[in-house]
This record gives structure tokens, sequence and C-alpha cells, in this order.
């Protein structure tokens, strides 16, 4: 029985491309009843063993076993995340930024942070100049790479960053995640010749882009990468991340959560809690600590519902 890759997943056919195969010709399966029951679900990213029908399409049979598995995006197998927000149009929201990274923390994989759209950053407030402009940048940037995550800037209308970015996926299965208008598929488009990938500009009145990706979908870069575009989103929820793990996701704490005083220590009120001495004495960044507090309010309120 062959085996292959799952690239694409649309209105329930599974597009597997066969094992060994370079060319883009796919074959259309649909997945066993069994799975179904067992409430189990193929996912673009899943190595499965298939069998040929006799119409030319072919069955899903089997999910071979998975490295690793994403909920939102719905993606298996992935060694690699890259979040793409942009520094303008919409603006750059470090909240949803490190909401995004709690949940790549939390799957354990690596992570590297692209910030589009380099050519409109512009200053935050009026009084600010065009050189007070770029400090900020510069600051965000210098926060997350002193995390331990690489930072690009990149700008797709003028090539900046775009090449060294693709080096980064050579030879990984990456996942591009963000919000959507953030400029994911431009950047795919800059980066694989003839892609074409559908884009639409920024809606002034809502701030936000539209969704012109509608589906999780495993792509090939020219330097043997495979990376997947996956669906704007702006919201996430924390149903996989406890209050007691949230502080593991926040990378930076964890030398000084290994000398709290307690055992589990939430990081909040407790005597002797390490990781708010460390974020009084400007160890660990005053925004980043605002949101791992509103992070675990918000996983607490989610508790509380179920």
């Amino acid at each position: 029985m062959p085996n292959g890759l799952i690239v694409k997943a649309l209105s329930g056919y599974y597009y597997v491309l066969a094992e060994g195969s370079h060319d883009s010709e796919y074959i259309q399966c649909r997945a066993r009843g069994v799975f179904k029951k067992r409430n189990i679900s193929p996912l673009v990213g899943d190595r499965v063993a298939y069998e040929l029908t006799e119409n030319g399409e072919g069955t899903v049979t089997e999910i071979l076993p998975r490295s690793s598995e994403l909920v939102r995006p719905p993606i298996a197998n992935v060694e690699q995340v890259v979040l793409v927000f942009s520094v303008g149009e919409p603006a750059l929201n470090i909240p949803l930024l490190d909401k995004f990274l709690v949940h790549t923390e939390s799957a354990g994989l690596d992570t590297i942070i692209c910030l589009t759209k380099r050519d409109l950053w512009s200053p935050s407030a009026s009084d600010k100049t065009d050189e007070d402009s770029s400090e900020e940048l510069e600051a965000v940037v210098r926060l997350y790479e002193s995390i331990g995550y690489p930072v690009f800037v990149t700008s797709s209308k003028e090539g900046v960053g775009v090449e060294e970015v693709r080096k980064r996926l050579s030879g990984r299965i990456s996942v591009f995640a963000g919000q959507s208008g953030v400029g994911k598929s431009t950047l795919l488009n800059a980066m694989i010749p003839g892609l074409q990938l559908e884009t639409n500009e920024i809606s002034m009145k809502l701030g936000r882009g539209k969704h012109t990706t509608r589906h999780v979908e495993l792509l090939r870069l020219p330097n043997g990468g495979i990376v997947a575009d996956t669906p704007g989103f702006s919201q996430l929820d924390f149903l996989q991340v406890d209050a007691e793990g949230l502080g593991a996701c926040f990378r930076e704490f964890a030398p000084f959560a290994a000398q709290c005083r307690f055992r589990g220590c939430l990081h909040l009120h407790e005597p002797d809690c390490k990781v708010q001495e460390a974020m009084e004495q400007g160890r660990i960044a005053a925004s980043r600590y605002s949101d791992y507090v509103l992070f675990l309010e918000e996983i607490r309120g989610q508790k509380r519902r179920y």
C-alpha cells in the first residue's frame, strides 16, 4: 500500500502527494469512515497510507504517527512556525504576537518572527520623528531577539529580507501564521516564482485584511523547503494551555521561575516571586509580563465557563 503526504484538504477531499513524487499531480482521496467513528480527522501535513480506487481517486486508510499537531491552524508534522505580523496596515499587534508565541511554545515548535511591510512603518504618535519610529521598531526586534526568537524585518514591495527568510525555511516543513492582511500571501509570492496567491487590500474601515487564504495548503519552495499558507485569523483560545503551564510558555521567565519560593508559583502576588522581581528590575519586559497576566485571566475565565 503506497504512502504519501496530504498537501491540501478541501470540501471533504484530501489531496495526497505520493511518496518520492516531485511533481504537482496529487491523488484526490476520501478518508475511511473508521476515522470519523474514532473522532480522528486527517490533517494537512499528515503522512498517510492510501489505496487507489477504480475511478482514479484514492482512499486514505491509515494516518502515520505525527511528530507534532497544531489545532489552529489545523496542520500536522510542522517543524517550524513563521509568525507573520505587519508593522503597518494593520498596525503591529504585540499582545496578539505574544499570544501566538504561547501557542507555539506550548506545541514545542521552533519559531521565527517575520515583521512585514517595513515600507509602511511610521511613528505611532504625531510628535514622533522617523528616527524615533525606527528606534521603536528596533526596540521590538531587540526584545524578541533577546528572548531567543530570530526576527526578520521584511518588505515584499522593496524586496527587503525576503531571501533571508527563505534561507531559514530551507529543508524544513514550516507554517505561516498570523492575522489576515499582514502579507503572508504576498511574502510567499515573493519567495516562490510564479505562485500568484490571491492578495487583498486592507479594509481601512476595519483596520484588517480580508481572508484571502481559505484553506491550509502545503507549498514547495525552490530551495527544498515546504511551507503551509494558512487562513488568517485574529483570535486564539487557550484551551490547550492551563494556568500552571502558561509561565513555561514565556521562555524568559524560566531562569527566574526556578528560584520562586513556591512550586507552581503563578507569578502574581506570591511572596518571593522572582519573576515579579525580575520584571520590577527591568530584566523581564513589562509588556511581556502584562500580557502574561492578561492571558492568565483569560485562561481562568475559560475554565470557569466549562
